[in-house]
């Protein structure tokens, strides 16, 4: 059983570090901020491996990392409450929900559809903790030249990346799937 536990974590520590290194490689987008390649797929492992709660734990620590990659945005906060709205809905909890991947695991009898399940609605977690902060903090300090409401703005600002970053990462996640199925399950 200790053995097992330190195996999660080992394997867990690697593929945090994984996504991590990932996540530094982006394709810029033209309206700001970049698309990343499946820089979050070794987080939907972990959960589908170890299940949500240990998914949610790993994705704290994801959160925690690239906070402090990102840690200059969170300088462009005007206010006390603007920086904690950065930290928490653009960081913490944005990549923390990417953890619940593994929710649907076993609901369906078909582990594609609930890996692929579990990637859209936390990919769509995160797109709203986004949205959220474009609307609200993002906007007001840099309000957009297209002429679009705020609103608006933000759901085509994070609508693009967060959609195919989706789309990327629940195509890769479909077919990697059957060859590497035993990794998405625990550890023997």
């Amino acid at each position: 059983m200790k053995n097992k536990k330190v195996l999660m974590l080992v394997e867990s520590a690697l593929l945090i570090a994984v996504g991590t290194i990932l996540s530094l490689f982006k394709i810029d987008m033209p309206m700001g901020g970049g698309l990343t390649i499946v820089s979050m797929l070794p987080l939907v492992i972990i959960s589908f491996r170890y299940g949500w709660k240990w998914g949610l734990l790993s994705g704290f620590v994801y959160s925690l990392l690239q906070l402090v990659l990102g840690l200059d945005n969170v300088r462009y906060g005007t206010s006390a409450l603007m920086v904690i709205a950065i930290i928490l809905f653009d960081y913490v909890i944005a990549y923390t929900v990417i953890g619940l991947a593994g929710m649907f695991k076993g609901k369906f009898n078909n582990g594609v559809l609930e890996l692929v399940l579990g990637i859209v609605v936390t990919f769509l977690l995160r797109f709203a903790c986004h949205f959220v902060t474009g609307v609200w903090i993002w906007d007001a300090l840099w309000p957009n030249d297209y002429g679009m409401t705020s609103v608006v703005y933000s759901l085509a600002y994070n609508g693009w990346y967060m959609g195919a970053e989706t789309v990327i990462t629940a195509v890769v996640a479909a077919l990697i799937y059957k060859p590497l199925k035993k990794y998405f399950q625990p550890a023997e």
